[in-house]
């Protein structure tokens, strides 16, 4: 089996005053488009908000950096969740669910957000697709005005005012004295689990530590039908030569440090051997095992497998 296990950076797809978006392509990162995962982070700058959009795939977000808000309206939710976000938390975003996100107009980080998901029901395989709410390329842009000024009981002239009034694409930056929902403690539940705070569910001395998302600690996990964990080992230590026995891929983003990573699949062929570090992203194809050694520095990884178990 042919595979290209080459480990990739994200290319930047947008860039503005509130920040930037960021994805990994299946043209540069085969194994996405065979393994049907999206990839994809969000930087936002102080004060910027990402405008509310949903997505074709289910996905787990984890914060690399920073602390923010993110809204969240579930399908059939009758009130919006606004959650308290920092650098740690891992959230579970179901099918439907339109979320937005915020970094506060005094933070002295970006707000620095990993997704990871599902395509396997969405429009390209191996890429998400995300549908605006408001903004330039917002939903309603394409209905006529007598639609929206129907649906929201404004007349056709202050429905074309409406819409036309949105030029920002994606990300803006908010003004002064603009605000947003708080967030709220009661909301978090159930929504996000700090996988730095978490209890551990491996704990080597002087080896490593491992946090699971699972169905008792984010019940969500289930809906999206994923599973993520984020490992962490010290200097030198070595996570073992292992597999995903329920026919899963792994894909994993590397936080932080750096290291040495082999993968050998079929016939006994080592596919992969390379050095990596913190930003880059690499897929291990299913059944094939995968080993990793840290550096001096250490080494700590965010995965999904492509099972909620």
């Amino acid at each position: 089996m042919a595979v290209d296990l080459t480990q990739r950076q994200p290319k930047k797809t947008y860039r503005g005053e509130g920040g930037a978006s960021y994805e990994w392509s299946p043209a540069d990162l085969p194994m996405l488009g065979v393994a049907s995962i999206g990839a994809a982070k969000l930087s936002l700058a102080a004060g910027g908000l990402s405008l509310p959009s949903y997505s074709d795939s289910a996905k787990v977000a984890y914060v690399l950096q920073g602390t923010g808000t993110c809204g969240i309206v579930l399908p059939e939710a009758t009130k919006e969740k606004v959650v308290g976000v920092k650098e740690g938390d891992a959230l579970a975003l179901p099918f439907g669910v339109v979320t937005w996100w915020h970094n506060a107009p005094d933070a002295t980080t970006e707000l620095i957000v990993l997704f990871l998901g599902d395509t396997s029901k969405g429009h390209k395989a191996g890429q998400f697709t995300n549908f605006q709410l408001t903004g330039a390329n917002g939903i309603f842009t394409g209905f006529s005005t007598e639609f929206v000024g129907r649906a929201w009981d404004l007349t056709q002239d202050d429905a074309a005012k409406l819409v036309s009034s949105q030029p920002a694409s994606g990300i803006v930056k908010l003004g002064a004295g603009q605000k947003l929902p708080a967030p709220s403690a009661e909301d978090r539940k159930g929504m996000a689990l700090n996988c730095l705070e978490a209890p551990l569910d491996v704990d080597i001395k002087n080896g490593g530590r491992v946090v699971v998302l699972n169905t008792q600690n984010l019940p969500l996990v289930k809906e999206v039908g994923l599973g993520a964990d984020l490992v962490r080992i010290d200097a030198h230590s070595m996570c073992s030569p292992g597999f995903s026995c329920d026919s899963a891929y792994q894909v994993t983003y590397i936080v932080r440090g750096s290291g040495r990573v082999q993968v050998v699949g079929t016939d006994g062929k080592r596919v992969l051997e390379t050095h990596v570090e913190g930003g880059y992203l690499f897929i291990v194809p299913r059944f094939f095992v995968v080993s990793k050694i840290a550096d001096a520095s250490g080494l700590e990884w965010f995965s999904i497998i492509t099972t909620p178990k």
